[in-house]
């Protein structure tokens, strides 16, 4: 009987002593490479959340992609709002630091993008709160970039990268223009 209380002593320090190892891991990964997010909203339909209703896209938020914000026209990323430090909100990139755009409803008709920034919408124009609303967003907000719709399973798949042909810039920069073309 006392051989199997060290018995259970020993697979239950052994437990512990991998749960302080496992849980540091974790936070780590999900800090430093990717983690998933719900998406709410009607905002990025169709691309995301295209049925509406009561079913949303949960997607791949690849954070180790973005770590040099390096993210490209077209990608679906997430960032802190800049209007509410509390939410993270889930937009394309519309256009780049150094790129003219033509605004739908913001103060300016047409807009550079300053260096640092970047231009955002939902791809579900007049439902969505995006640059349009509040301008030229930091990269220092950037969180991470949706890669893959990991759920519902009849929706798994890579989100690629894509800008409906009347949102392209109206000048990009050529730097920035010669590395979308590679």
């Amino acid at each position: 009987m006392a051989q199997q209380a060290g018995f259970g002593k020993k697979y239950f320090r052994a437990f512990v002593s991998g749960f302080f190892v496992a849980v540091p891991v974790t936070v780590t990964i999900l800090d430093r490479l990717a983690y998933v997010a719900r998406v709410d909203g009607a905002s990025m339909q169709p691309s995301l959340n295209p049925d509406g209703g009561s079913s949303c896209d949960i997607v791949l938020l690849n954070r180790w992609s973005v770590r040099n914000y390096r993210v490209q026209r077209g990608d679906i990323v997430s960032m802190v709002s800049p209007k509410n430090p509390q939410q993270k909100i889930i937009k394309r990139v519309i256009a780049l630091e150094g790129d003219f755009i033509r605004t739908l409803g913001y103060k300016n008709r047409y807009v550079r993008v300053p260096d640092g920034h970047l231009w955002i919408e939902g791809d579900h124009h007049g439902h969505s709160f995006d640059s349009n609303s509040f301008g030229p967003v930091s990269l220092g907000l950037l969180h991470g970039r949706a890669s893959h719709i990991i759920w519902p399973p009849s929706r798994w798949q890579r989100i690629e990268p894509s800008i409906p042909i009347d949102r392209k810039p109206v000048l990009q920069t050529s730097q920035k223009a010669s590395e979308d073309e590679d």
